[in-house]
């Protein structure tokens, strides 16, 4: 379970905007939408292994 403790004279939207950052980094969104639906652990290695020659591809266009 998420606690926010509201500080002394500190607005509630920015309690909440901490809240928000606090949810995010918790990674429940994500699994969520990744469990919606089944993906054969074949599918799922080849889409890592497109995304890290896909960033591999963006690195070693930086380094140019």
């Amino acid at each position: 379970m998420i606690v926010v403790n509201v500080k002394e004279n500190e607005s509630i939207e920015k309690a909440l905007k901490r809240f928000k950052k606090k949810f995010d980094k918790t990674g429940v969104i994500r699994e969520l939408r990744g469990r919606q639906h089944f993906e054969k652990p074949s599918v799922t290695r080849r889409n890592e292994v497109i995304k890290a020659s896909y960033i591999q591809r963006l690195r070693d266009e930086e380094g140019k």
